[in-house]
């Protein structure tokens, strides 16, 4: 990359894709869980209004919440399931506007496995039967039982399915979830894949139901469509997903052609993903802002594929340093854009942000170690902005914590009645 640029000339260089799809700068929007879903788990007018925002701010890659494969598998109240064409015209306006303004809108699909909670799903499944030994999130999740080879094909399907529908609604890319110990990276973890078939057993057996899903989402969407992955770099979980079993998983994917990879790492029971290392960083580390930018650079010198790193980039200077220093193509951004959605326009002027992004806390230990409450604290500022309003950076951690509570119980309720 050119080192005479100007961070703000930087992010604005248009990228393309090795299917020769053009992303026309270097911000890329990661997926947040939106929950904006009506309680049968159908599109709504919100999600096309928060992602017109989104558009009209200046990203240049969108990619959605987690969109489910199988409606039988919730991650939470207010998910988006996609198994059929029943929401096509408010898909097709969802995708109109996220494209608009020359940005691309990927869908992510994914399927939970284990972390399903109690509350609003009848069973759990997983690779093998093994429960969350963490007692808080053992009160929360099921223990699964294991899926059958049947299941498993069946699983594979549902995702190249997803990704058809999406495609045929104006999606113009995809992203398979295989982060943040949701069924895909169940799968890659030896601590959650005990398996002795040929799902399980080693590295190699254990990525194969991540190839085999991108496999069937290019053989219906074809090599056209871009398809990316979010993969975790480690989950810090004794036993777990390693650096180089992940080096190893990226290595297989970039030989079958993936066209993204986004870096990401942890577990609702390690959450790195929130900035929550469960190692020592070094001061240089800290100084770089980004939290995987080392693991980025392993990957880099391990392939060519394009890879996007997101959380911890807090200024220009850092998102310019991670792409001038070649580790990665795309600056990923998440909890900045949902408390300042027209970010990315500031820093393509050469602004620096104008909020921070600040820990969220409530004060109460169990629930502060969890990276779930985070995710209700900024769930609200997208349901702000999905409503049309604006939103509210300074909000207490506590008066969101309650507020989520008595909006996810009530949702909660309907999505058991429906279900009943």
């Amino acid at each position: 990359m050119n080192q005479s640029l100007s961070p703000a000339q930087l992010l604005a260089q248009p990228f393309t894709l090795p299917n020769g799809a053009v992303v026309k700068n270097r911000l890329a929007k990661s997926a947040m869980s939106e929950a904006l879903a009506t309680y049968d788990n159908h599109v709504t007018p919100e999600l096309v209004r928060l992602y017109g925002r989104w558009a009209a701010g200046g990203m240049g890659l969108l990619i959605t919440g987690n969109v489910m494969v199988d409606g039988r598998a919730l991650g939470e109240p207010g998910n988006v399931v996609l198994e059929d064409e029943r929401d096509m015209d408010l898909l097709r306006a969802w995708a109109r506007a996220g494209t608009q303004n020359g940005t691309h809108l990927w869908m992510q699909i994914n399927h939970p496995g284990k972390q399903v909670m109690r509350s609003v799903n009848k069973e759990a499944v997983a690779p093998s039967a093994i429960a969350f030994e963490d007692p808080t999130l053992a009160a929360v999740f099921f223990k699964p039982r294991a899926l059958t080879e049947a299941e498993i094909l069946d699983l594979i399907q549902r995702f190249g399915r997803t990704a058809e529908l999406a495609k045929k609604a104006g999606f113009t890319g995809v992203q398979i979830h295989g982060a943040h110990g949701y069924l895909v990276s169940q799968f890659l973890s030896a601590r959650h894949n005990q398996r002795t078939d040929q799902w399980g057993g080693s590295p190699v057996n254990r990525r194969r139901f991540a190839l085999e899903v991108y496999q069937e989402i290019r053989r219906r969407c074809g090599t056209d469509f871009p398809v990316s992955i979010k993969l975790n770099s480690a989950d810090f979980q004794k036993g777990g997903f390693t650096e180089e079993e992940s080096l190893g998983a990226i290595r297989a994917l970039a030989e079958a052609g993936i066209d993204l990879i986004e870096i990401s790492g942890g577990t609702y029971e390690a959450p790195a993903m929130a900035g929550r290392k469960q190692a020592p960083v070094k001061d240089s580390t800290r100084r770089r802002e980004a939290y995987f930018l080392e693991f980025a650079e392993k990957a880099r010198a391990a392939v060519k594929t394009p890879l996007v790193v997101t959380g911890g980039f807090r200024s220009l200077a850092g998102m310019a340093d991670a792409l001038s220093s070649g580790a990665v193509d795309f600056v990923g951004m998440a909890r900045s854009v949902a408390i300042e959605p027209e970010l990315p326009n500031r820093l393509l002027a050469g602004q620096e942000p104008r909020h921070a992004v600040r820990p969220i806390s409530t004060g109460i230990g169990p629930v502060d170690r969890m990276a779930m409450m985070e995710v209700m604290w900024y769930a609200r500022q997208l349901h702000r902005m999905g409503r049309g309003r604006d939103p509210k950076p300074g909000e207490s951690g506590l008066w969101s914590l309650l507020a989520s509570l008595v909006a996810n119980g009530w949702g909660t309720l309907q999505t058991r009645r429906l279900r009943a």
